[in-house]
């Protein structure tokens, strides 16, 4: 612990930290730490044990006041690590009435985007892609499985499925799929999308570098040709607190 943040957690700094129960002066106290730079952006947070014994309060306090901080995206834990300042998160908005891909977007908001592969491969597919994409027993579905990534902070998973007849080897995509449809001349140009609420599993916040349980975005998006065939299934995971979708609407005429 550094003499900084000692002095910040110390018991009778906690007491001057206005009124209230002490796991909110504790939470005061490491809000002003991060806000004046003593813990910077991805630094780790003392275990709790040592905090509580410092501040001399309950290692309950201390869980009761970090548990509030990470609700408040401040800090994330990380599940063996510990618990960590977060990086701050800058929100990108995105508009329902156009289909662009996500190197499209960034691009066009002037920020830089990269992927992280996780998996690119033939498959045997399963009945919810035979069905949604119209595939026969006999035609294989390339799935390809990406961490999306905007001036280095993780926003989304995305996993896309695509007919082995429209895209029969999916290594060739090195980082926009839809560049890569493009090319092939089945570039989608319209597409059905459904949106839900979800909370994040262990394994998924790890990869976005958010808290467990922490909001998502859940997103299935069937995309089509002009013909009307669809031509790609993707199922993708965006973080809650850095993600905007915009609808314009209109009245309607009746």
């Amino acid at each position: 612990m550094t003499d900084d943040l000692a002095a910040l957690l110390s018991l009778q700094r906690l007491q001057a930290a206005g009124t209230g129960p002490l796991y909110v002066k504790l939470r005061r106290t490491l809000e002003e730490a991060v806000r004046t730079g003593t813990l910077g952006h991805g630094d780790a947070l003392p275990p709790e044990r040592d905090i509580a014994e410092f501040a001399a309060v309950s290692r309950v306090t201390v869980r009761k006041a970090i548990d509030e901080l990470v609700a408040d995206g401040l800090l994330v834990r990380r599940h063996g690590s510990g618990t960590f300042v977060a990086k701050p998160v800058s929100r990108v908005e995105q508009r329902l009435s156009q289909l662009t891909s996500f190197t499209e977007d960034m691009a066009r908001r002037g920020m830089s985007s990269r992927s992280e592969w996780l998996h690119k491969g033939v498959h045997t597919p399963s009945p919810d892609e035979m069905m949604i994409l119209g595939l026969g027993t006999d035609v294989k579905v390339s799935r390809l499985s990406r961490l999306r990534i905007a001036d280095d902070q993780p926003l989304a998973i995305e996993n896309a499925s695509v007919s082995g007849e429209f895209l029969p080897d999916p290594s060739v995509v090195t980082n926009s799929l839809y560049a890569e449809l493009e090319r092939l001349q089945v570039r989608p140009v319209r597409a059905v999308q459904r949106i839900s609420a979800t909370n994040m599993k262990e394994a998924d916040a790890q990869l976005l570098g958010v808290s467990v349980g922490a909001a998502g975005l859940s997103i299935e998006r069937i995309s089509y040709l002009g013909s009307g065939r669809a031509v790609e299934f993707t199922r993708s995971l965006y973080r809650g607190d850095a993600y905007d979708f915009v609808a314009e609407l209109t009245i309607g005429v009746t």
